[in-house]
């Protein structure tokens, strides 16, 4: 902070601006600072915050210059105003600030901060362990201190609402998403929790199952999909398996029959009662599950794997898992294994692996698997979840709650997403896909950690934000809709159940051109928040609440999925077997483009950037489009990362490649063009041949020499009339010779036509007509036209002209010379107003026009072109 002699005082922020000082107080519009440690203004320090955001302040903290400060009190005293996120973890103290020429402040020149190791502190309180412990169990950590940050330790936004659920439930309260943003280390959010107040939810136990299961929420619409296309493999989840060594087959075929009589989901059917979907659970004698080996010659494999994984379930009578063994030699097996989603989600893939491992090595070892029995089962969960939501009839159930935030969220959302596509879109999906993968350096990575540090927000935010830019810029469209899937499973007894918990929420932004990426980042971060924080009512529910338009074209509600990959590496590690994974490249795309971001783990687990795959309807885009997409998404986070500062509308899409092709080859317009009029190129027509039929009406012709005569007569008239250069003519003539000849006529005396339509409304010409101010207005006798202004009106065809020359006109007999600049004809546009505008063509302009076209059509007397248009469209 630099204050002035006058007592001005000069705040460095998230933006550049300047107050007067008024007392304790400084006030500018919305924007208010405090002043703390006031003894004397040189030792003041200053906090910013804005009114009108709640609770949430957004300034910074400046100790003035060369002042003596207490950090440990400056620390505290901001961290009872500002959330956790605006509280510097490194103050340094400077001597002065350093500054331009301009006297604004020099970013680059600022010392780097020294971070010092901080020392572990173990969590105190029974909350503090309580959160440590979820924070641990979650994100799969042996130990959590008191001052790690869960965003640092690796958690992100599609996880927090686990966090959030299995914190109330071990406190028996209700804690807000937002809160953990807010406050996202250990001792922070412990005390945040304890203010928090509300009932827990119902706990999550054992039902009492009635006859018939319903499907759960989120089986309906996978239900009803399935009924509607069962071939269809886009919702079948695979994991295809090498294994080499010694497998002992009898134990795979135990260990998966353990697995499937271990989960539910992977022996339950859906049949259907009056065509309505429910849940049947098969008794495990009634739903083995074959591993019989299957040889096939090496490479087969691919093809063989891909007609397994591609082939679809009718889940209606077959059970939603089918495992097959391929044996390529005694020593080398493949496995794949499928799941169809009405019964499963990635992160099921999880404890399927783990207990898969578990029961292979026990039944290898001749024993039985020794793992505890499951707390619940999908059932439980369908029963226990409808009474958590409650019904959408009580306004004030959740389920009615949550579906009116959404509701109002997304009304009037847009059809689609408008992608720039290289075909058209298909009337049905046929979901063949492609994937683009490419990688996001340490460099741009590091940007987005630390920009979503600095400004409150995750990484995912960050990439949200940028791809919501790219979307918009590219599609031209300011309301964009992303979907992200969540992990569903915020209580802990779901951990290790196999079935469908994964939600998806629709992340709807306004993209605003003239706003700054940061200021765009705080917004997304907000609506991604209020998302968060309203991700118990399934996507599913949703698409039959909001009712959108169907179409077997797309996904409903948005086209582009942005998916974080936080689901672990599953591991399996069997005796007497080496164990890899093996891609299979399915090529299936459920939305028009999915972006899905990974960690790139380097040595010594230092993150070296994100990897990211772009999968795409190969029905929409053809694979260097989707390159190009991926290459301006880099450039957007490139850009914004180094300076959040720009403006949205000013990210730049283009590389310098294409910025040469565009700026300069593409619009490479220079071309000589002969300074000559529209008539010299109609006087050589006339004069190369003048026997030539130039025009035909109704069974009359005129040749080039007699339609040349007709209009040198008639020009000489209208020079008589006052008509020149730079005048104007009004042209109210139907279709016919006459329209050609007062055409041309006009041209020839030097002025300039301006159609009129007699068939359009008074009103329209009579504007045109007072806009312009023509001389004259040239009509007919049979074409009268109610010209509402007082203009002269002549009717050509009834003119006596035999005694008039019909020789050449030169520029003598013209008021002046006309030249290439002159206008040669105005035309009335429609007006985006309603009102015409009109367009003033000059002689040199048509000329280059034509130039173009027959350069560009080799155009000769031998071809015929069809062109039908009104007389007042100017490409007549």
């Amino acid at each position: 902070v630099r204050w002035s002699a006058d007592g001005e005082l000069v705040y460095i922020g998230r933006t550049d601006f300047q107050v007067k000082l008024r007392g304790l107080r400084i006030e500018l519009g919305e924007i208010e600072a405090a002043l703390v440690s006031h003894d004397s203004i040189a030792q003041a320090a200053v906090v910013v915050s804005a009114s009108g955001v709640g609770e949430q302040l957004v300034g910074y903290v400046v100790p003035v210059a060369g002042a003596a400060v207490d950090r440990d009190e400056l620390v505290g005293f901001v961290s009872g105003l500002l959330p956790a996120y605006m509280v510097p973890s490194v103050l340094m103290v400077l001597d002065e600030l350093p500054v331009g020429s301009s006297g604004k402040l020099d970013r680059k020149a600022l010392p780097s901060p020294v971070f010092e190791a901080r020392e572990f502190r173990a969590p105190q309180t029974a909350v503090e362990q309580v959160v440590a412990s979820t924070f641990a169990d979650v994100l799969s950590l042996e130990r959590v201190g008191l001052d790690d940050n869960f965003f640092e330790l690796g958690g992100n936004s599609l996880i927090a609402t686990q966090v959030v659920a299995r914190l109330g439930a071990a406190l028996g309260t209700q804690v807000p998403v937002r809160v953990l943003f807010e406050a996202s280390t250990v001792g922070e959010l412990a005390v945040r929790v304890e203010q928090v107040s509300g009932e827990a939810r119902v706990p999550l136990v054992a039902q009492v199952r009635p006859a018939q299961v319903p499907l759960s929420l989120a089986q309906q619409r996978m239900w009803f999909l399935n009924r509607l296309d069962p071939v269809s493999a886009v919702n079948n989840i695979p994991a295809v398996i090498r294994l080499s060594g010694s497998l002992d087959v009898d134990a795979l075929q135990a260990a998966v029959s353990d697995v499937v009589a271990r989960h539910e989901s992977l022996r339950t059917v859906y049949p259907e009662v009056d065509g309505v979907g429910f849940q049947e659970i098969l008794p495990v004698s009634e739903s083995v599950v074959e591993v019989r080996p299957e040889t096939v010659a090496a490479d087969e494999v691919l093809a063989r794997v891909t007609e397994v994984v591609t082939t679809g379930f009718d889940v209606t009578q077959q059970v939603p898992i089918r495992v097959r063994l391929l044996r390529v030699t005694p020593e080398e097996h493949v496995l794949v294994v499928v799941v169809h989603h009405i019964s499963g989600d990635g992160f099921s893939m999880g404890p399927l692996t783990r207990d898969v491992v578990t029961a292979y090595a026990a039944r290898a070892a001749g024993a039985v698997p020794g793992w505890s029995a499951l707390e619940v089962q999908y059932a439980d969960y369908t029963l226990w979840q409808r009474e958590v939501l409650g019904d959408d009839s009580d306004p004030e159930s959740l389920l009615a709650r949550e579906t009116e935030f959404w509701r109002t969220t997304l009304a009037d959302l847009p059809e689609e997403s408008t992608l720039p596509g290289d075909r058209p879109r298909p009337v049905v999906s046929s979901y063949r896909g492609a994937s683009h993968g490419f990688t996001i350096d340490g460099r741009i990575r590091a940007g987005i950690t630390d920009l979503a540090r600095r400004s409150g927000a995750t990484e995912f935010m960050v990439v949200h934000a940028a791809l919501a830019v790219m979307l918009s810029r590219l599609s031209a469209q300011s309301d964009v809709a992303i979907g992200t899937p969540i992990a569903g499973r915020g209580e802990a007894a779901l951990d290790d159940l196999v079935g469908m918990f994964v939600n998806t929420l629709v992340l709807r932004t306004s993209v605003d051109g003239g706003v700054s990426f940061g200021e765009f980042l705080d917004t997304v971060r907000t609506g991604d928040l209020d998302a968060f924080a309203h991700a118990d009512v399934p996507f599913e529910r949703l698409v039959e609440v909001l009712d959108p338009a169907r179409s077997q074209a797309r996904h409903p509600l948005f086209q582009v999925m942005l998916t974080f990959q936080n689901l672990a590496d599953a591991h399996l590690e069997l005796p007497g077997l080496s164990v890899s994974g093996v891609d299979v490249d399915v090529r299936v795309a459920k939305f028009d483009l999915q972006v899905t971001v990974t960690d790139l783990v380097g040595s010594g687990e230092q993150s070296q950037g994100f990897g990211v795959e772009f999968t795409y309807a190969t029905e929409l885009f053809d694979a260097s489009t989707v390159q190009g997409f991926a290459e301006r998404f880099v450039r957007i986070l490139e850009s914004v990362v180094s300076d959040p500062s720009l403006r949205v509308g000013d990210i730049d899409l283009l590389g310098a490649d294409e910025r040469v092709m565009v700026l300069e080859r593409w619009n490479d317009t220079s071309r000589p063009v002969p300074e000559s009029t529209l008539l010299d190129r109609f006087d050589a027509q006339v004069a190369a041949s003048p026997d030539a039929v130039a025009v035909v009406f109704e069974g009359v012709s005129l040749t080039y020499g007699e339609f040349d005569a007709r209009v040198n007569r008639l020009a000489r008239y209208l020079i008589s009339r006052g008509v020149g250069p730079e005048t104007t003519v009004g042209l109210a003539v139907r279709r016919s010779s006459d329209l050609l000849v007062g055409m041309y006529a006009i041209v020839r005396a030097g002025g300039a036509y301006v159609p009129i339509d007699p068939d359009q409304p008074a009103e329209r010409n009579g504007f045109i007509v007072e806009s312009v101010s023509p001389v004259l207005v040239v009509s007919t006798s049979r074409d009268g036209v109610d010209v509402p202004v007082s203009v002269p009106v002549v009717s050509i065809d009834t003119l006596d002209l035999a005694g008039v020359s019909a020789g050449p006109v030169s520029d003598a007999e013209r008021s002046a010379p006309l030249r290439p600049d002159n206008t040669a004809y105005v035309i009335f546009t429609s007006g985006s107003t309603g009102r015409p505008k009109g367009v003033a063509v000059s002689h040199g302009a048509i000329v280059n026009r034509l130039e173009w076209m027959q350069a560009e059509y080799s155009l000769t007397r031998d071809d015929v072109v069809l062109q039908k248009t009104p007389f007042t469209f100017d490409v007549s």
